[in-house]
């Protein structure tokens, strides 16, 4: 007992940042209480006793929650030195009062709802494991009197077999399970536990120690409840009888506890998830331009920002989209959500489903902990799933399920996650033709192409180009610690001529480069910036009802051709491209390109 309570009010302490926790239970009568375990300032001290009178501990054994945020001392006189404090008793399924928890600082202790969610969560466990212990010491006085505890105890009691079926279980414990008296003379047990690997392999372990005639001690389990399916976790502890053919379990409800430690969880791995893209330095307010065309596509996002519609943007390589989608998260309702970024071509394709939805640990090979999908991360914000037809089918079909019943289940799991997300995706094939060549589901492109955005590329924006040129100038600037003023008329009038076959990614570098090498205040894009070319070269032209499949085709073999077929390296086609060059090479195979092509 006294190590389970020093456990709790030490790590109390730890989760609410309060310099002092304690416990504690009447000490004879109901004006006196004494400490089961008190730390404070880092470390446990002896336990006191003290009386209620004049201190706010007496607030709170009067039957409710009690919080001071500041100058406790300045109420009650006895407390000098303690700034804060917070307290609620502790009790029975009942309602009886067996004691108090309580935390307290020389600080102030502001009124936040995640610490007092964390402090009732302590408190919960804290009254459940003290009204286990006062349940236990009853039990000893007499066998009749244990009878009628068994069925009224607010802890749940089980007497089953070794194989798990039920001889007598107690009001809790039918409560907990969703089972009604009828249902349990002949129930087993382990049937409640779902068919998951780790579910599986816990109960197996607990029952193979139960055989063996050796006790367990406070396993966690998963379960379903008998009546509605929805899961519960428990923690059991079970004795085996002397014969060997009984056992004795007990068990409580920690199914909060387990939900909120999932939550905290979800909340770790989405602060790791943001904090890996505040360090790719994405910024969407790098939207600039002023063109017929950007503010046309501007004017888009902004009406569909404030739906929920999925939405499917095209275009080139490096021409913002995603950009594009950080805009329409970021003046949307979900803003204060995450949104989280998938790039669906950089995923190994063994990786995809797991990467996507999560998996089960001990779904396969490496498994070796429950991992949570990009999907559950996404749960009331915004996915982006970047060069959405690299997809494979197979799991074109779990997706297109997100999108219509909004539920998935992890790899290796059973149970059904429902998710509230809204889905961006972006590419830059031309997805009608992957539809008609039978490579991406028809189904999924409708259930995506609900609101259609087009970037358009950088050389139908050519009154854009010295905005774009002077805000990456400026950027770029202080990122590498020159002082420069501008850029010389012959040099803009250099890039406005150019094509701009990479876009806006090629500017980004044409200028980061130029910035480089400038001797002056005035940087200078020399000819030989541009790939060689400093007009628009590439030929055939494309009619303007050209589909994307023939754009796409005629540019990708413009570079090819300006690299000298040269794929990888820095000067290589499929860095221009900001491609990987297995990506590359999958292309110029699907849309016929050789050295030969002409």
């Amino acid at each position: 007992m006294q190590d389970f309570f020093r456990v709790l009010v030490s790590n109390l302490s730890i989760a609410t940042g309060v310099a002092s926790a304690f416990i504690a239970e009447f000490a004879g009568t109901n004006t006196r209480v004494r400490t089961l375990a008190f730390w404070a300032d880092g470390q446990f001290i002896a336990n006191q006793e003290w009386d209620l009178e004049g201190t706010p501990c007496q607030e709170v054994l009067q039957g409710g929650l009690c919080h001071y945020p500041a100058k406790v001392w300045r109420q009650f006189p006895k407390e000098e030195g303690i700034e804060s404090y917070l307290g609620v008793p502790l009790q029975d399924a009942e309602g009886n009062i067996l004691g108090h928890l309580a935390i307290f600082d020389k600080r102030v202790m502001p009124s936040e709802p995640r610490l007092l969610f964390t402090f009732q969560i302590f408190a919960a466990r804290a009254a459940a494991e003290l009204s286990r212990i006062r349940a236990i010491e009853q039990l000893r006085h007499s066998e009749e009197r244990f009878r009628d505890l068994f069925e009224e105890a607010p802890i749940a009691y089980v007497h089953e077999d070794v194989e798990s079926r039920f001889i007598h279980a107690n009001r809790a414990a039918m409560g907990i399970l969703g089972i009604t008296p009828e249902q349990v003379p002949g129930m087993v047990g382990i049937s409640l536990v779902p068919n998951t690997p780790d579910a599986q392999r816990r109960v197996n372990e607990a029952f193979a120690s139960v055989g063996r005639g050796t006790d367990t001690s406070g396993v966690v389990l998963e379960l379903r409840r008998k009546d509605n399916g929805k899961p519960i976790w428990i923690q059991w502890w079970s004795k085996p009888d002397p014969s060997g053919q009984y056992t004795r379990t007990m068990f409580i409800d920690i199914t909060e506890r387990i939900l909120m430690e999932q939550e905290q969880a979800k909340l770790q791995a989405q602060n790791q998830y943001l904090q890996e893209e505040i360090k790719s330095a994405n910024n969407f307010d790098e939207i600039v331009g002023r063109s017929a065309a950007i503010q046309s596509l501007l004017d888009n996002v902004r009406r569909v920002a404030a739906t929920d519609a999925s939405v499917l943007i095209q275009g080139e390589s490096g021409t913002g989209k995603e950009l594009i989608a950080r805009a329409i998260h970021s003046i949307s309702k979900r803003h204060n959500n995450p949104l989280i970024k998938v790039n669906c071509a950089a995923l190994p394709t063994g990786l995809i489903e797991s990467e996507l939805f999560g998996h089960e640990k001990g779904a396969f090979t490496g498994a070796i902990a429950k991992r949570i999908g990009r999907f559950e991360l996404a749960d009331g914000g915004t996915i982006f799933l970047d060069e959405i037809g690299e997809i494979p089918l197979d799991i074109q079909v779990k997706l297109l399920r997100v999108l219509q019943e909004r539920e998935f289940e992890r790899v290796g799991g059973q149970t059904p996650i429902k998710v509230d997300v809204r889905v961006i995706a972006a590419t830059n094939r031309n997805l009608l033709y992957e539809v008609a060549e039978k490579t991406f589901r028809e189904d999924l492109y409708y259930r995506l192409n609900v609101f259609p955005l087009t970037t358009p590329p950088l050389r139908d924006r050519i009154e854009d180009i010295p905005l774009l040129a002077y805000f990456l100038m400026e950027k770029y600037a202080m990122k590498i610690g020159k002082k420069v003023a501008g850029i010389s008329e012959k040099s803009m009038k250099r890039l406005q001529s150019y094509r701009w076959p990479g876009n806006i990614r090629e500017l980004e570098n044409v200028i980061e480069r130029a910035i480089i090498l400038a001797d002056s205040a005035i940087i200078e894009v020399e000819a030989d910036m541009l790939s060689g070319r400093t007009e628009l070269t590439i030929k055939p032209e494309l009619s303007n009802d050209a589909s994307f499949e023939a754009v796409t085709r005629q540019h990708i073999l413009a570079v090819l051709e300006q690299t000298n077929w040269v794929i990888e390296g820095a000067n290589g086609a499929a860095h221009i491209l900001n491609l990987q060059p297995s990506t590359l090479r999958y292309r110029m195979k699907k849309l016929g390109l050789a050295k030969s092509s002409r």
